[in-house]
């Protein structure tokens, strides 16, 4: 094991029925894991409010995790008919959902870096990849494309994150900025993983 970072052992959360673990999305009616959805709900004041957490109370509305999705549905009216009342829909729907997964990431990483389950900087990241070919690569988008290739050449079949800015990888790490980190693998790297995905459909 790398000085400085351990492994997490948190174990597996135990399987659910699998009916209770898949939605329909209102816009394009496929059936996927609700880890892999977005879920909103209505506040009692009538305002639709994203759920990224999936733990805001009352009946949910699903849909996929990308920008056009919600686009549509907001054109086509379909949150009022799955709700079957009149909402308040915010235009920028779509940029508050955005915001909501970035947070989300980056707090994944802060808590990953409490763990001492993640690093970051160009040669820590390099130094650990050498040794260890397990684990999951965050490169900032706004990153420089050269430095990120050097690193995916050291450990080619490592999965990349690369839907944060700098300075979000930054908040997570106490930094200004940070475009190159490292995750061990395990639960806080899986659960990064699911909430990147989200995250792509806005950031594409």
């Amino acid at each position: 094991m790398h000085a400085g970072i351990r492994h997490d052992t948190a174990p597996a959360a135990a399987p659910r029925d699998r009916r209770s673990a898949h939605r329909r999305c209102i816009v394009t009616a496929e059936v996927r894991p609700r880890e892999e959805l977005l879920r909103l709900v209505v506040d009692p004041d009538g305002r639709l409010v994203p759920d990224v957490a999936n733990c805001l109370p009352g009946r949910g509305i699903w849909l996929s995790p990308d920008r056009d999705s919600v686009k549509r549905a907001q054109a086509r009216k379909l949150f009022e008919r799955a709700a079957r009342r009149a909402l308040q829909v915010e235009d920028d729907l779509d940029d508050q959902i955005e915001r909501l997964l970035a947070a989300r990431c980056v707090e994944l990483i802060a808590l990953a870096r409490r763990a001492g389950q993640a690093v970051a900087g160009f040669e820590k990241v390099r130094g650990i990849l050498r040794q260890r070919r397990q684990g999951v690569l965050l490169a900032a988008r706004d990153g420089a494309e050269d430095g990120r290739e050097k690193l995916r050449n050291v450990a080619p079949a490592l999965p990349v994150i690369d839907c944060l800015q700098a300075d979000e990888l930054g908040r997570a790490f106490g930094r200004d900025r940070t475009v190159h980190a490292f995750l061990s693998p395990g639960a806080l790297a899986a659960r990064l993983q699911s909430e990147a995905r989200r995250l792509k459909g806005f950031r594409s």
